[in-house]
């Protein structure tokens, strides 16, 4: 890793060789009337609560390196967060391979009602495949996990690519595996798509409710 690309990470020796990653960029959509930051904040709130509670994964959070201050006041002592100059899919991928992680999966930022067992059926496929990716109903990439390091032909690219670009960018598209998706809360439909019934997502929905 260049110094450039290098970057500023809390992240000690691992204590498992799998890492989950909320990747903290600024959403896309933020509901009217709610300020863009605060809206920002209680959805990656509620994704770090979700992943502090996943077993045999060390959690953590990648932001561009001019919100760090914004990612560390978000997660739980000891978390780590990757601060890195250009976030990317395969920066963050570069990260976790340098602190010594086999797999690392990425997970959106906007998706806070994400249920636990779709990031383990993330995870699973990597006993056989380089690379898994979870669609978003809404477009785009719900997350994406690797064997590390990240295999060479994945290109540069952010959570909005397709699953179809990353499989196309395979050497055989078997290589890449494709797990259950979920919806992204990337415009204002994706509000009615909301589970009231599902546990979690507190801090989104006492914003929403308020």
């Amino acid at each position: 890793m260049t110094d450039e690309s290098r970057p500023t990470s809390l992240a000690q020796v691992p204590v498992c060789d799998r890492l989950i990653v909320l990747w903290m960029a600024a959403p896309a959509w933020t509901p009217p009337g709610v300020d863009p930051q605060t809206w920002r904040s209680a959805l990656a709130e509620d994704t770090v609560d979700l992943l502090a509670t996943l077993a045999e994964v060390t959690p953590a959070v990648a932001v561009a390196d001019t919100d760090a201050a914004l990612a560390e006041a978000i997660v739980w002592p000891g978390m780590p967060v990757y601060a890195l100059p250009r976030p990317s899919l395969r920066a963050i991928l570069a990260a976790a391979t340098a602190d010594g992680y086999q797999q690392a999966a990425i997970i959106a930022p906007d998706a806070p009602d994400l249920p636990a067992m779709l990031i383990g059926k993330l995870l699973r496929p990597l006993t056989s495949r380089p690379l898994v990716v979870a669609p978003a109903i809404t477009g785009g990439l719900l997350g994406l996990a690797a064997q590390l390091p990240a295999p060479d032909w994945l290109p540069d690219l952010d959570l909005t690519a397709e699953p179809g670009t990353v499989r196309a960018a395979a050497p055989r598209p078997g290589l890449v595996a494709v797990a259950p998706g979920w919806h992204r809360l990337d415009g204002p439909d994706g509000l009615s798509r909301l589970d009231p019934g599902l546990e979690g997502w507190e801090a989104t929905r006492a914003l929403l409710s308020a």
